[in-house]
């Protein structure tokens, strides 16, 4: 299996990038652009192991059963740097290391690849110390940046990197590829393709976690309980504690193994005194611990409002007889009935409604307070 066969309804891009895999003398920076869903990062690391790939055909490279490529997709190819921040915005000194990364020789591959996840997350600031960087890269190196489109990047940037432009692939090739890579039945994998609107990684959550199926299940029902402010403040609270919760456990979990390692690294047994002279390291770790938790929780309510837009977004689809398939086709009477009470332009003002709460969960508004505004704007005219 090579390693294309993990970007299902790219067909264009997977060219282009098979093409550049071939040349001796690629782009030296790249941007992957797509959509949530649309596997900018799995993209980039296939892109990084046909660059690497030790296939002696050109046309072969990316086979994915090479050393090479092996070690690029488990994240251990020592030439090949893939880097995410935990914070809302990459710092300074984050990027000067990935510079000075950048400058060394690769140690045995052929190229020197950084892999820059949310490259959006870019202050503009932080965009000028890259800048030099991409302008005049060492031979070696190759940069793969990532972003949910060219708009959110500097024109500085942009113009200097070769786009890849990607899309959310459709139910049908997310369903044929959970099936033959992930083992499920048919009827499993459609559900989760659908209802995940085609992002492979949250299809395969909801299909293997019951947990996350039955909490987005309640997101989704929850305009259909809306009657009195009263509702909508409690509305609004269930939206917050349920993606809270799952930030949360999920947050608990990553925090008690870092402690673990560090422990170990320092060679503290569990239960051990930590000495005052290796305090400051626990202290930085529970910092960055409780940044990163944030970010989760904002991360996971904004994950909430996209399913609760698919609940409105099929409801506009009823009421404009567009005849397309329905995100949450398991709701469809209660959709069907909820469409005959209201009109396109109410279903249109409370699409907006939730667009305006994501906007503001990134603008630091508290949750609660920014939740419980947008319920009272779901909530049916008397």
């Amino acid at each position: 299996m090579n390693v294309w066969a993990d970007l299902p309804g790219q067909e264009a891009a997977v060219a282009q990038l098979r093409r550049a895999a071939a040349d001796d003398a690629p782009t030296h920076a790249w941007l992957f652009t797509g959509p949530p869903g649309s596997g900018r990062s799995n993209a980039a690391r296939a892109f990084a192991a046909a660059l690497q790939c030790q296939a002696p055909d050109p046309a072969e490279r990316g086979c994915g059963t090479c050393h090479a490529c092996r070690t690029v997709l488990a994240g251990t190819h020592p030439d090949v740097a893939q880097v995410a921040t935990e914070h809302v915005t990459y710092a300074i000194a984050d990027v000067r290391e990935l510079i000075g990364k950048a400058q060394d020789k690769p140690s045995g591959g052929k190229w020197r690849v950084i892999i820059m996840e949310d490259a959006d997350r870019m202050t503009e600031r932080t965009t000028n110390v890259l800048l030099k960087a991409i302008e005049e890269p060492p031979p070696h190196t190759v940069w793969l940046l990532c972003a949910p489109s060219p708009a959110d990047v500097l024109v500085t940037i942009r113009s200097r990197c070769r786009p890849v432009s990607l899309r959310v692939p459709n139910t049908k090739a997310v369903t044929e590829l959970l099936v033959r890579r992930d083992g499920l039945t048919p009827e499993q994998a459609e559900f989760a393709a659908r209802i995940s609107q085609g992002h492979i990684g949250i299809a395969r959550r909801l299909a293997r976690d019951e947990g996350a199926r039955l909490r987005r299940d309640r997101t989704v029902r929850l305009p259909l309980g809306l009657r009195s402010v009263s509702d909508a403040v409690i509305a609004a609270g269930d939206l917050v504690e349920l993606s809270t919760s799952e930030a949360t456990a999920a947050a608990e979990e990553r925090g008690a193994a870092e402690a673990r390692r560090l422990r170990e690294t320092l060679g503290l047994a569990e239960d051990a005194p930590v000495p005052p002279q290796l305090r400051s390291q626990f202290k930085q770790l529970e910092e960055t611990q409780k940044r990163r938790a944030k970010r989760g929780v904002n991360d996971s309510l904004d994950r909430s409002l996209i399913d609760l837009t698919t609940f409105f977004r099929d409801v506009l689809t009823l009421q404009l007889k567009a005849g397309t398939e329905l995100v949450n086709d398991y709701l469809g009477a209660e959709l069907r009935s909820y469409a005959a009470r209201s009109t396109p332009e109410q279903t249109l003002a409370r699409i907006d409604a939730i667009s305006e709460a994501r906007v503001r969960i990134t603008a630091n508004v508290s949750p609660l307070l920014a939740m419980e505004a947008m319920m009272a704007g779901l909530l049916p005219p008397r």
